[in-house]
């Protein structure tokens, strides 16, 4: 008996069902298994790793700067001080008020920065998307993150 209320249940599915259930699935895998642009980076030569002062230094004199490249410690040191400050500020103001403007005057500085960091893996900015809007996309972009450059990724574009 449970195998035919189970099969009556796959029998209801319509077509519209499947395409919202396997689009937000299979889109993605789209962007996530091709191969970046062959060839030396077109987004500039390699950046330097930082320590944990400079890539702050970095993080905000580079305020809304989507060209160049982010080395890895660049991206992660940044990424550590904006989430101490954020608990930082909740401890201090449990109503989100200071951590609420913290977030917005982080906000496009955040998405700069992402946008570096991709570009040292030879990859658009716009990679970010995956992980706003697909759930498997989320776990390339993290992937991506912590990836180092390849060897052609590292050499800078001639022309």
């Amino acid at each position: 008996m449970p195998f035919k209320s189970l099969g009556y249940l796959m029998g209801s599915f319509s077509l519209f069902h499947w395409l919202v259930v396997l689009i937000p699935l299979t889109v993605p895998l789209f962007f996530i298994f091709r191969k970046p642009a062959a060839g030396p980076n077109r987004f500039g030569g390699l950046p330097q790793a930082m320590g944990f002062g400079q890539a702050i230094s970095s993080y905000f004199k580079k305020y809304v700067d989507f060209t160049g490249r982010a080395s890895r410690s660049e991206f992660w040191f940044s990424a550590l001080f904006v989430a101490l400050v954020s608990i930082a500020l909740y401890l201090v103001d449990r109503t989100a008020t200071l951590n609420g403007i913290w977030s917005l005057a982080t906000f496009l500085p955040s998405i700069a920065m992402a946008a570096r960091r991709f570009h040292d893996i030879n990859r658009s900015g716009w990679h970010q998307l995956l992980g706003l809007l697909f759930p498997i996309g989320t776990i390339a972009v993290l992937v991506w993150y912590c990836r180092a450059p390849s060897v052609d990724d590292s050499r800078a574009s001639v022309f």
